[in-house]
């Protein structure tokens, strides 16, 4: 988020006002924020995630109360690893500045 590419796009879609937490999905010239990005990243990825888009429906308030709590509590619900991974060479095409 603090990147000068970071900073650039969330200039370019008017997300100015976006906090630095913010989970921000960028596909094409759409922008998505917190749970919609969540779904929309569910469209591309395999497995039972397809599962999920199901909360589509729920109203957009609902959805992102329930992110906020899931983000909260991520570390109780998921774990946390010792170090942060450090990207391979196959993939670092996938960040945006390298």
């Amino acid at each position: 988020m603090q990147s000068q590419t970071a900073q650039s796009l969330i200039a370019k879609h008017q997300l100015e006002g976006v906090s630095n937490d913010s989970f921000i999905l960028i596909k094409g010239d759409k922008f998505f924020l917190r749970s919609d990005a969540a779904l929309e990243i569910t469209k591309d990825i395999s497995g039972f995630w397809y599962l999920c888009r199901g909360f589509s429906v729920l109203p957009k308030r609902i959805r992102d109360y329930a992110y906020r709590l899931v983000a909260k509590n991520r570390y109780c619900l998921f774990g946390k690893k010792q170090a942060c991974m450090v990207p391979t060479a196959a993939l670092q095409h996938k960040f945006l500045d390298q």
